[in-house]
């Protein structure tokens, strides 16, 4: 447990699974479905969004009913290693919105995006932005996503982090 974060219980725990699949619950249906009064339930829930585990409430869109995309997983690598190289790279790719995912990666490169695009050209714009930005990219290699098989968007929060009781 990270310091000054308060110790989370089974209850706790619960509350942050459910949350993830009912974030428009409101406090009563939450405490119904964690066994707690509603009062108690609230103070749990604003302590836990107080100490940062949860972050926020959103609606998960199904892009695909908006009109076609493009997934494509990248690996970018990096002509330099010094602290601010890496800095400057993560500053950049931030505001890029096309780009939704970010991973510093050991191994053979230095990160792994996930870009979603319009299209294969819209693709190619957008990583010929990047290199003109003249952040590092020494090389990268392209993935085009064919078929997602199934993308989970919850995390098994009361297997991963239970206490043995």
């Amino acid at each position: 447990m990270p310091d000054g974060l308060p110790k989370l219980d089974r209850i706790d725990l619960k509350i942050l699974a459910y949350l993830q699949q009912h974030g428009r619950a409101t406090n009563v249906e939450l405490a119904d479905a964690v066994g707690l009064s509603a009062s108690p339930c609230l103070v749990r829930m604003r302590r836990l969004e107080k100490a940062g585990y949860i972050i926020g409430y959103g609606a998960q869109i199904q892009l695909q009913k908006l009109g076609d995309t493009l997934t494509v997983f990248t690996e970018v690598t990096l002509s330099d290693h010094r602290a601010p190289d890496f800095a400057r790279f993560e500053a950049c790719v931030r505001k890029t919105d096309e780009i939704i995912e970010c991973h510093l990666v050991s191994g053979g490169y230095d990160y792994l995006l996930k870009f979603v695009t319009r299209s294969v050209q819209h693709y190619q714009d957008t990583m010929e932005r990047l290199l003109q930005m003249n952040i590092g990219i020494e090389k990268y290699f392209s993935y085009i996503v064919i078929k997602s098989v199934f993308v989970k968007r919850l995390y098994p929060i009361e297997k991963y982090f239970a206490q043995e009781e």
